[in-house]
């Protein structure tokens, strides 16, 4: 038993997913200097297949999505460092052109424009359409401090940071295997005070987690290469259109209820394409198509909180559709909560799910 008590691995937190919802709360204890292991499953993180676009303002409506601004604020602190940590370049800053269909939603822009704290994203005069490749007779309305963080780089260069460390096993995490002890919990050779589960979708293969709390909503995108299109700001009207580099630009999204494969669909692609050619009247060839589950909940609110019977038992999920923008936010608040006995808001708090 000697022999066997030198292999174990003594954590503060097992970190059960490696999407947005994950990396952002290893970066809450990396920062606070408390000690980690991650065990994730290979490639299936909806982060992955996300647009990455950063954005306070619904653009439909013209106001401020849930807590908006306390996210922007934590943006630039959260991913800057990341950015110096991992040396990749990963925050693109972009404007968001919005195209305008009437003047009624004119109105409604200046209307907008007008209230304090939304001053400061969507701006004015009305920028007129010059670009032969786009059709907005009515022109756009620009949104600033606007960008895509690209997900993927970020999350392929913070596993690679994780194993350069040894503080990730990339496998199936097998529930079976997890010893509920009186000072926490045994995972294989891993021994942690505390669990965290951030697996999005695939919550709903997690025993501890029974409740009905995470939908799934598909989404698809498609890339396009379309040299005549000239765009350097994002583009958004029925569909985003995102610059990437070399004339290509990423189109989405579609959303999906009740599809649960990861498989991209004609369908999806045809409802892309179907908008896409009402927005621009160039030539243009697809040249990749994507699929991915975010996990949404009935309410559109984030998911954090303490199992009720199992205490030291953690989970943050349902981030939906801005996980760029929500997950810096509520990672901070989850670890607040475990270690400087902060609140977490009943909005978001897991135990708004439970059966009382």
């Amino acid at each position: 038993s000697l022999h066997y008590i030198c292999f174990m691995k003594e954590v503060d937190f097992i970190i059960v997913g490696l999407g947005l919802a994950g990396l952002a709360f290893c970066e809450q204890l990396r920062k606070a200097e408390k000690s980690f292991h991650v065990i994730d499953r290979p490639n299936t993180s909806a982060s992955r297949v996300a647009s990455g676009l950063y954005n306070p303002i619904v653009l439909k409506r013209f106001n401020f999505i849930w807590k908006g601004e306390e996210q922007m604020n934590l943006l630039d602190s959260f991913y800057t460092p990341l950015e110096d940590l991992l040396q990749i370049s990963i925050d693109h800053r972009m404007d968001i052109l919005r195209i305008l269909h009437s003047n009624e939603e004119k109105n409604d822009w200046l209307v907008a424009a007008d209230k304090q704290h939304l001053e400061d994203y969507l701006t004015l005069p009305f920028i007129e359409n010059m670009n032969s490749a786009i059709v907005a007779p009515f022109g756009f309305g620009k949104v600033v401090k606007t960008g895509k963080i690209d997900t993927e780089k970020l999350l392929n260069s913070y596993v690679q940071y994780l194993h350069s460390l040894n503080l990730i096993s990339i496998e199936e995490f097998n529930y079976d295997e997890l010893v509920h002890e009186d000072d926490g919990f045994k995972y294989q050779k891993v021994k942690a005070k505390h669990i965290l589960f951030a697996e999005g979708f695939g919550i709903r293969n997690n025993p501890f987690f029974k409740e009905e709390i995470i939908n799934g909503t598909k989404g698809e995108l498609i890339v396009i290469k379309a040299p005549d299109l000239k765009l350097n700001s994002i583009l958004k009207s029925s569909v985003f259109i995102i610059p990437l580099q070399n004339d290509k630009y990423l189109v989405g999204s579609t959303y999906q209820w009740d599809d649960e494969t990861w498989e991209p669909t004609l369908k999806a692609k045809t409802e892309l394409i179907s908008k896409l050619d009402e927005i621009i009247n160039c030539d243009y060839e697809i040249i990749d198509h994507y699929a991915g589950i975010r996990p949404t909940t009935n309410d559109r609110r984030p998911i954090i909180g303490e199992h009720p019977k199992h205490p030291n038992m953690y989970l943050i999920n349902g981030l939906g559709t801005r996980g760029v923008l929500i997950a810096p936010y509520v990672s901070k608040i989850l670890f607040e909560y475990i270690y400087k006995g902060g609140e977490i808001d009943r909005g978001i708090n897991y135990k708004r799910f439970l059966k009382n």
